[in-house]
């Protein structure tokens, strides 16, 4: 792509170079072209979460910061520092499941005429992105942010399609919720469809509940989200998030004898390493080498290439220091879930000025790609890094990555 000329500048505080392709004024959005992780794509933006926009040359206020006060700016920043009662966050949940998002009219539909909107919950045959449509989110829509609006507005469809039928209607809100949750970080509206699809603390879905209520501005919400007998393992890095550390580690214990020692072992290692207690996390991290045990030899990969890069990244934090290292742009590459991701870290007068993914294998990385680069330059460190929902293990592995690189330009 050409060198970016344009920029938005989010309510939220990311920013993004790219090329502004359309605006619909009456629908109160735009399109935007940027190029990430060596793949240039094109997304939908609504004005209400841009601040500003860079185009052609001047500048335009879209939304000022001091009114940005909705929910969903305001589930973007650090949800510690919100403080909503219980009755709040509920109706702010309903208010957005019963209003469709602005874009949703306006979005084209895109998907295949081959595809099946059946949607059967169990799909005979091969593999096939042109006919199943979950096989077809999973492969064409997850990868590609210029399809997230519509195939979210697919499921809507579907939702339709199902109302007769309560199996297929409990899967589509599963669905839907995940998608608002993963790919927009649409809070209030993925809570909605995830509490109409019943979502349990057992589940991963009902870990993203828990931590949409955090998200919304109240932790005992999601607290009391996480309470059964059953806890699903993602609940581990959750808690570490919501500064529940001794919790998570309880929570740890019990998966230590299960098949998923591995993915416990690792949420456990990031949530004490996010929390400052190194020593710790490290003996998390060293426990799944110890162990050497897996599903399979590529997960056992993944799972040993993760660990011993996140206890290389440990024993870097306290060395890099930005305002020691020398100008100039630093490369390494970790290991993300489907393999390598390679980041170009660029250093300039003492600060990070430009964290880049230049090369990575996940398909689904949702908006980790740009959210956790933003959040290591705003901070300038690579500590207390909040991952992106739903894409944990991409983030863990630019904040490795970013370490990496910057302990390259550090003095030994």
């Amino acid at each position: 792509m050409a060198q970016a000329a344009d920029k938005i500048e989010f309510v939220n505080g990311t920013e993004l170079d790219g090329k502004i392709l359309q605006i619909r004024k009456a629908d109160k959005e735009f399109d935007f072209e940027t190029d990430i992780g060596g793949r240039t794509i094109s997304r939908t933006y609504p004005y209400d979460k841009v601040h500003a926009v860079t185009f052609g040359g001047k500048r335009f206020v879209i939304t000022p910061k001091t009114t940005a006060s909705t929910a969903s700016s305001s589930a973007n920043s650090d949800p510690n520092q919100l403080n909503r009662s219980r009755g709040e966050v509920l109706q702010i949940i309903q208010q957005a499941g019963q209003q469709p998002p602005s874009w949703l009219a306006s979005t084209p539909m895109n998907h295949p005429a081959s595809l099946d909107l059946s949607w059967p919950l169990k799909p005979g045959g091969p593999w096939n992105e042109s006919k199943n449509v979950g096989q077809y989110i999973w492969g064409r829509v997850n990868p590609n942010p210029g399809r997230w609006h519509s195939g979210i507005k697919l499921v809507h469809q579907c939702i339709n399609q199902h109302q007769n039928d309560p199996k297929l209607l409990k899967r589509d809100f599963e669905k839907l919720g995940q998608m608002y949750f993963e790919l927009l970080q649409d809070y209030p509206r993925a809570a909605y469809y995830m509490k109409l699809a019943g979502a349990a603390p057992d589940k991963q879905l009902g870990v993203h509940l828990a931590e949409c209520y955090w998200r919304l501005g109240n932790k005992s919400m999601a607290l009391q989200a996480l309470a059964g007998r059953s806890i699903h393992f993602d609940a581990i890095k959750l808690l570490g998030d919501m500064g529940e550390v001794d919790r998570a580690v309880r929570l740890t214990a019990a998966y230590a004898n299960s098949n998923f020692f591995n993915e416990a072992f690792l949420n456990a290692g990031d949530a004490l390493r996010n929390a400052g207690r190194y020593d710790e996390a490290i003996q998390y991290y060293q426990r799944i080498l110890d162990l050497d045990r897996a599903r399979n030899a590529e997960y056992k990969k993944r799972y040993h290439g993760r660990a011993r890069d996140a206890i290389q990244a440990i024993r870097l934090f306290d060395k890099v220091d930005v305002t020691k290292i020398a100008d100039g742009t630093y490369q390494a590459t970790a290991t993300a879930y489907a393999g390598p991701l390679t980041v170009d870290v660029i250093v300039a007068d003492a600060r990070i000025e430009s964290v880049k993914v230049v090369k990575h294998k996940d398909k689904q990385f949702y908006a980790a790609l740009t959210d956790t680069p933003r959040q290591i330059i705003e901070k300038q460190t690579v500590k207390d890094i909040d991952g992106t929902s739903g894409a944990t293990i991409t983030s863990q592995a630019i904040i490795t990555a970013t370490a990496m690189a910057l302990g390259k330009g550090s003095n030994p």
